[in-house]
């Protein structure tokens, strides 16, 4: 074990400090059944370096690369263009191998660039303010609809059928647990919600746009919220809001999101970072870490600090208002600097290249003879095919195309659904191609 410091003498050392005569009596607690016997993992024997990295090469090969397909799948992790600003600040190492900054007087740096998260999230959302970040967006809705019931002192929570589904089973593990009842709210056109079954509920929890792409009517759900006694959740994308009117000019209470379009890599499926935003007066129940900055006694700006501590978990465990006490710094950083990168135009101008890109694949759709269910949508749509969807994407993906996402293993009767994603990087020669490959594919 090459990269492991102790000897035999260390353990036999520590283990008889705890009390132990071996490794096994350590975890006797664990069920024998649980346990995995010596050998019983059948590992390939060690290699060296260079051959143990030609065989990592091989393995990632068979991934796919988004060098060599187009990408039209989005589904909550979207194909966006990272300016080059984003990796040189992030690579350097006093952000890349930073832990937290618990020490403000050596921290200054990453405070500052986490206030200035803060800031501009709370300003994309229309929100009085934000935390620094959450682990992705799904933890960040759960998060929200948790400290809910615990303003309204209600043991139950409505959330729209349109919301993303892996945020849904994050809801409903985190509800589970806590004995909190969780109402799924139907949308039986794809673009509107019911709510007729959100009374008594903690809160309304709404997409915008949804899942499915569409543009909620918030003014609705925010009248629905009222008449419920409960507060509005708005699950928003980022990028639709530098274009679309802020949910917190709605009236949403709480604000969140998946911050990965805002120049973070796609990768495996992550990191991601959550957004959290919300109104001012519910700043003492707000999950997560927040940076604040100080005012000096002669009124000159002062510095940097973590702040309102006696929410979280490491200070007053049973008083906690959440089991998140970190955040995503290096992603919530990606975040801020592609923000400060594009700016207020230049993030509109993603946003609108963005609904351009997505307006023209759907007539070209259409015109091909394709039922699209788009009403009101950003950069994302429901495309009906005549054939199962789950084929129709791997006969594509062998023509160097990422058709979008199945929905037939998420919502029933979907089954020859595809949920269909443009960015501002696809371009006309790229949606033509997926539209005459589409119609061999189904032919």
């Amino acid at each position: 074990m090459p990269y492991i410091p102790h000897t035999e003498a260390d353990r036999q050392a520590m283990l008889a400090t705890i009390g132990a005569e071996t490794i096994e009596e350590l975890f006797r607690e664990i069920p024998e059944n649980l346990r995995v016997a010596p050998g019983a993992l059948n590992l390939p024997p060690a290699l060296d370096e260079p051959r143990l990295m030609a065989h990592l090469t091989a393995l990632s090969k068979k991934n796919v690369n988004l060098a060599d397909v187009t990408c039209f799948l989005g589904a909550g992790i979207y194909d966006r263009y990272i300016p080059a600003t984003v990796g040189a600040v992030i690579s350097r190492g006093e952000f890349l191998t930073a832990y937290t900054p618990y020490q403000p007087e050596a921290s200054q740096g990453y405070l500052q660039t986490i206030y200035e998260f803060q800031s501009m999230v709370a300003e994309l959302f229309g929100s009085d303010l934000a935390n620094a970040s959450m682990y992705d967006g799904g933890t960040a809705m759960a998060e929200a609809a948790i400290m809910a019931t615990g303003i309204k002192r209600r043991n139950k929570v409505a959330v729209s059928q349109a919301i993303h589904p892996h945020f849904r089973q994050i809801l409903d593990t985190y509800c589970w647990s806590m004995g909190i009842e969780v109402v799924t709210l139907p949308t039986p056109n794809l673009e509107t919600t019911d709510y007729g079954l959100a009374d008594g509920a903690a809160c309304i929890v709404v997409g915008y746009p949804n899942f499915f792409g569409t543009i909620e009517d918030l003014a609705s759900a925010r009248k629905a919220a009222d008449e419920a006694g409960a507060l509005l959740i708005v699950v928003a994308d980022p990028v639709a809001c530098a274009l679309l009117k802020p949910p917190g000019e709605y009236g949403a209470d709480v604000v969140v999101g998946e911050g990965q379009p805002m120049g973070v890599a796609m990768g495996l499926g992550g990191p991601l970072v959550g957004l959290f935003a919300c109104k001012k007066d519910l700043i003492r129940q707000i999950p997560g870490r927040i940076v604040g900055r100080t005012k000096e006694a002669h009124g000159d700006r002062g510095g940097y600090v973590m702040t309102l501590r006696t929410r979280e978990q490491d200070i007053r465990r049973e008083k906690a208002t959440s089991n998140i006490c970190t955040n995503e710094a290096l992603m919530a950083l990606a975040a801020t600097v592609y923000m400060t990168t594009l700016g207020k135009n230049g993030m509109k101008a993603v946003a609108d290249a963005s609904v351009r890109n997505t307006q023209y694949m759907i007539s070209e759709l259409r015109s091909a003879g394709f039922t699209v269910h788009a009403g009101r949508v950003f950069g994302e749509f429901v495309l009906e095919l005549p054939k199962d969807a789950a084929s129709v994407r791997d006969a594509m993906l062998e023509k160097g195309i990422l058709a979008g996402l199945p929905l037939g293993s998420y919502y029933a009767k979907m089954d020859n659904s595809l949920l269909v994603a443009v960015t501002e990087l696809r371009d006309k020669s790229q949606i033509d191609t997926y539209v005459t490959s589409l119609r061999e594919v189904v032919a």
